[in-house]
């Protein structure tokens, strides 16, 4: 279990800080025309609750910035710091991917209506091991080599150990301040900029702290929930030991059920199964 960071210890790594700096419309919107080299006149969040949300769990159900922009696209931005086993990044973008298009349909609407998708994962590890620092994914048949499905759902890793001359000059630098390096090009300083802005923000601070004890508290309420469910397992194995050793002894059925707090079947049936009746 990942260690609870202190406020000091955050950077654009950490869900809670990235989700804050992705708040930002001008920084969001310029990330994600870079990533996907287009042209965004303007994005939107539809519902702030839904869309920034500080998520500990990596089952939750939320995505963490979910955007629009004006032609009706949505965006889905994701810091990865973990990879999963049994290709579960894979999976939870399949996941996301049927979240997004049942947020995009209304009862009664025609596929039609569903538009381009994009589920972005800032990965801080090579989710593919094939050292590139992007890795783009859409439909595409396995029969006719260069046909797309065209369901324009489109899935992209980015993968801040990597690096390539042919990326966006702001992608390069962002990868590598996303891996820990210094700032470098006037829009990651200006994502800098923010982040240090953010962490000087009392009421901010104050929200994290929050956060992070009422994990502590949660995580310390299943460490006392599983020691109990131990203590009660050792219980149950000393009255096993009990009931076995007074049936040895000869003691009727009754006593021992009495004492064990059992009922008389269960007693008969322990005899049985250990040769004791």
């Amino acid at each position: 279990m990942k260690r609870i960071k202190d406020w000091e210890e955050l950077t654009i790594q950490d869900n809670f800080l990235f989700l804050k700096v992705m708040q930002n419309k001008r920084l969001c919107q310029h990330l994600i025309e870079k990533i996907l080299q287009i042209k965004i006149v303007e994005i939107t969040y539809p519902d702030t609750e839904k869309s920034i949300d500080v998520r500990w769990d990596s089952k939750s159900v939320r995505l963490d910035v979910y955007v629009k922009d004006e032609t009706g696209r949505v965006y889905d931005i994701e810091m990865q710091c973990e990879n999963e086993a049994n290709n579960g990044l894979a999976k939870r973008t399949r996941y996301y991917q049927g979240m997004i298009d049942m947020e995009l349909l209304n009862k009664g609407d025609v596929y039609d209506n569903l538009k381009p998708s994009y589920i972005i994962f800032i990965c801080t590890f090579d989710a593919f091991a094939k050292g590139r620092p992007m890795y783009t994914f859409r439909n595409r048949c396995v029969e006719e080599e260069g046909l797309e499905l065209n369901d324009e759902a489109t899935k992209i890793f980015l993968n801040s150990k990597g690096d390539s001359e042919a990326l966006d000059p702001d992608i390069r630098a962002f990868l590598r301040y996303v891996d820990g390096k210094a700032a470098e090009g006037a829009f990651v300083q200006a994502l800098d900029t923010e982040v240090k802005a953010i962490k000087q923000h009392k009421e901010t601070r104050r929200e994290y702290m929050t956060l992070a004890m009422e994990l502590k508290r949660q995580r310390q309420f299943g460490r006392e929930e599983g020691r109990e469910e131990g203590r009660e397992e050792g219980r149950k194995e000393e009255r096993l030991k009990m009931i076995l050793a007074m049936l040895q002894d000869g003691v009727a059925k009754e006593t021992i059920a009495k004492y064990a707090k059992v009922s008389v079947d269960y007693i008969t049936e322990l005899g049985k199964k250990n040769h004791l009746l």
